[in-house]
């Protein structure tokens, strides 16, 4: 089986970098995939943590090649993974993208690479991923929703080339076509207030604009119906994050069972993803207000404190 290579974006969690490393080698397509790791470089001034990174990544062993691209800025996320994602795909015709807070299953790669193999001809597919949401419902071994997706994933040259960067374009598309309902799950998820924020610089999310990207292709993403990823960067060490178990969920110990499906989406998975995702909204619009309240209880005992001096 042709294997994809697969770019890894690391910035200042060693020990994150290290747990992602150490999973990824349990899986048996390991030492035949090629490696290429991109490390962003630090803010300001030299960074400890990002030197500690880029020393364990020199000591990597296992794969059947290993590249490292060490930038000499701070990039920053998501320019980080667009340019990569780009640079990685004029030189291969595909590729698998982890962050450095994902620890995959062993069938990991083995997932990812049938599902690339299989689909790489379906002009209408624009991925496979590999993290699916928490739910207790019982989902189909493999399923397609409209879209892309970002955590642990995989794409092909032909795809990635609808990718559109510019956020104003995407949100004017959505609106003249009467597609941000949908766009955010039937009002479960506020993906079109992500992408309204990002236009007026208030987050700098490349997701999103790849999600919008495909579903304005009417492009389908590949999904299991057990997750083959964890997420471990939500412990407050993250850029981008603060601490919650909400998108925490089993990492899958069996093989995903691969058939080809008719390409269309899943309604009856897209109903079940839709409701995880206003669950996840939920509790993390709790958890937002949660801490506004105590940085504003905080600042009034501060003001009352400074007051009474």
């Amino acid at each position: 089986m042709k294997t994809a290579p697969i770019i890894l974006f690391v910035y200042n969690r060693p020990l994150h970098t290290q747990q992602t490393i150490n999973a990824l080698l349990k899986n048996t397509l390991s030492a035949e995939s090629t490696l290429i790791v991109y490390s962003d470089g630090p803010k300001l001034h030299a960074n400890d943590d990002v030197k500690k990174v880029r020393d364990y990544l020199k000591s990597i062993k296992g794969f059947k090649e290993t590249k490292i691209i060490e930038r000499s800025e701070n990039w920053g996320l998501a320019k980080n993974i667009i340019e990569g994602v780009t640079e990685t795909l004029q030189e291969y015709d595909r590729t698998i993208v982890l962050e450095d807070d994902l620890v995959t299953s062993p069938y990991f790669l083995t997932y990812m690479n049938q599902a690339l193999e299989l689909y790489q001809d379906e002009s209408k597919v624009a991925s496979i991923h590999g993290y699916i949401y928490p739910t207790t419902e019982h989902l189909s071994d493999t399923f397609f929703l409209l879209g892309a997706d970002c955590s642990g994933w995989g794409t092909w040259r032909r795809a990635w080339n609808f990718f559109e960067p510019d956020g104003k374009k995407l949100l004017k598309k959505l609106r003249d076509q009467n597609l941000c309902h949908k766009f955010d799950y039937n009002g479960s998820y506020p993906f079109t207030k992500m992408l309204k924020d990002f236009t007026n610089g208030r987050n700098n999310s490349w997701a999103v604009r790849w999600y919008a990207s495909a579903f304005l292709e009417n492009m389908l993403t590949l999904y299991p119906g057990k997750s083959l990823i964890q997420n471990i960067g939500m412990d407050g060490s993250g850029t981008h994050c603060g601490e919650t178990d909400i998108l925490d969920t089993e990492i899958s110990t069996n093989p995903v069972l691969m058939e080809k499906l008719d390409i269309k989406e899943n309604p009856r998975e897209r109903v079940i993803i839709a409701t995880a995702l206003k669950s996840t909204n939920i509790r993390l619009s709790k958890m937002v207000a949660k801490k506004l309240l105590f940085i504003a209880k905080n600042l009034a005992k501060k003001f009352t404190f400074s007051r009474d001096l």
